[in-house]
């Protein structure tokens, strides 16, 4: 059985997708996968089982990226293709059975309508893949017994970013003598490229229980939030990366639609600003441009304190 499995180039629709290419390894144990997937989600399928190719795909000019990666796909015969793209260019290869993403659903969450190509009832729950390697990596990162607030406050559009101040008076709250995680490790999550926006946390939290883990591999970074006890971040693909690594996860909301995109999952919940997403959006002045202010600043921390109590108590009483 062979596999090719052509997902989103965003991590948190990649993530998101993830499920449906799990049900399919479950229902043929041993398939072959190639995963194709966009240069900055690539990495998440590393630890895939059965992996035999990972394609990154780099956009290019008159969508000429999807010809290539046609080219590269033709002279093999494929038992299933899933296009979570909807590209369509497995009308146009050898597969014995093809799944192909229909049009957008604004209405129900990104998880249920992505599913929609599978048969199943349920919406299958994104998974994360780790292996001995990644995890081997988290457990030198995390010393044993510790507990870990795990948290993303960055995001790709300025607009969507909780003000640093806040995540910073929220981990001093959380980790407090009378917090829900005393003394616990922070660990600070973030891309690359977003380390500058991170200056101000890091250099206001204690040095001996910070975790740097900025810039880490995506597997890594899943194997190590497998291993941490709350993580509350923005709305962003690591927050979809922590509800598919089973961590209790809690996401922020303001200029983006909650019921959309929520992070997925029993251990999961989200708390949006006073305003409606509506009410954020269709306001005269609002602006999508990049380097925008915070239109999260109305989402108080003692507001996020109590949702984060909430979520980390749920179960245990």
């Amino acid at each position: 059985m062979r596999i090719l499995f052509i997902t989103s180039n965003r991590i948190g629709d990649a993530v998101l997708s993830n499920g449906v290419l799990q049900s399919m390894l479950e229902q043929y144990p041993g398939a072959k996968v190639t995963v194709a997937a966009g240069s900055v989600s690539a990495s998440l399928y590393e630890a895939v089982p059965g992996l035999e190719e990972i394609i990154p795909i780099t956009k290019l000019k008159h969508h000429a990226h999807w010809l290539k990666l046609w080219a590269h796909c033709f002279p093999k015969r494929w038992d299933a293709v899933i296009d979570m793209r909807g590209t369509g260019i497995s009308f146009f290869l050898w597969a014995g059975h093809r799944l192909i993403a229909g049009s957008k659903d604004e209405k129900v969450h990104r998880v249920v309508e992505l599913s929609r190509v599978l048969d199943s009832v349920e919406p299958p729950s994104p998974v994360v893949w780790t292996d001995e390697t990644h995890e081997n990596k988290a457990a030198e990162l995390i010393p044993a017994g510790s507990k870990v607030l795990a948290v993303g406050p960055a995001a790709n559009w300025s607009g969507k970013q909780w003000p640093a101040e806040r995540f910073i008076e929220l981990i001093e709250d959380l980790t407090s003598t009378a917090g829900i995680l005393p003394g616990a490790r922070i660990a600070v999550l973030a891309a690359p490229l977003e380390r500058a926006q991170m200056k101000d946390i890091l250099s206001c939290l204690p040095k001996d229980r910070i975790i740097d883990l900025i810039g880490y591999d995506l597997v890594t970074a899943g194997a190590f939030l497998k291993k941490c006890s709350l993580f509350v971040g923005n709305d962003s693909g690591l927050m979809h990366l922590a509800a598919a690594a089973g961590v209790k996860t809690l996401g922020l909301f303001g200029p983006s639609p909650e019921w959309r995109y929520h992070p997925w999952g029993a251990d999961c919940a989200c708390i949006r600003t006073p305003e409606s997403f509506a009410d954020i959006t269709e306001h005269p002045e609002y602006d999508y441009r990049h380097g925008v202010e915070s239109y999260m600043k109305s989402l108080q921390v003692e507001t996020v304190v109590r949702a984060a109590e909430e979520l980390y108590n749920r179960g245990t009483e």
